[in-house]
């Protein structure tokens, strides 16, 4: 499995819906289980690679902005969403972060509070796997972060989420009293 036919499975799993991520998530573990097994494998492995390299410091911080607070797990859950949404939605959001200040449904998020994230997204060759195969998906050694976050700046300072996330702290930030 490489990069281009792991984004042309999402991609295909996106085309013609709402964007509704649950159905994304669904359409793809359907094309997912059609796949030989490896294939299936490749993918996930993929997957990883691509949660590794998006382990953002900046994209963390988004996150964060975006959904009112971010554990770990939220931050993988955010990255599905991401993910959910298509190559060059993702690929633009981890090189600038705060580019997601000009997707609609980040906008949304910040006008209505809903938080942004699909988990379904990340467990979907797990999923797949077991539908195709009746066995669970086997163990790999995912690649790890470089830096974990307890190096990251504090994303409860505003001023510092002003200051690296000018656009998004627009959205998601009071502004600071005179």
């Amino acid at each position: 499995m490489d990069t281009q036919q792991f984004w042309t499975l999402i991609d295909q799993a996106r085309a013609g819906g709402d964007g509704d991520t649950e159905t994304v998530a669904a359409r793809l573990e359907s094309a997912l289980a059609d796949l030989e097994p490896s294939e299936i494998v490749g993918w996930d492995r993929h997957l990883w690679r691509v949660l590794a390299a998006s382990y953002r410091e900046d994209l963390w911080g988004a996150a964060y902005l975006i959904n009112g607070g971010c554990s770990d797990d939220g931050f993988d859950y955010f990255r599905g969403w991401l993910m959910a949404q298509g190559r060059e939605v993702f690929a633009r959001a981890v090189a600038e972060p705060d580019s997601l200040a000009e997707s609609p449904a980040v906008r949304r998020a910040a006008a209505t509070g809903q938080e942004l994230e699909a988990a379904d997204m990340i467990g979907v060759a797990f999923r797949a796997h077991l539908r195709a195969t009746g066995a669970e998906l086997p163990a790999a050694d995912a690649p790890q972060p470089a830096s974990g976050p307890e190096e990251f700046w504090d994303f409860d300072d505003e001023d510092e989420a002003r200051r690296r996330l000018p656009k998004l702290a627009a959205l998601f930030v009071e502004p600071p009293e005179e």
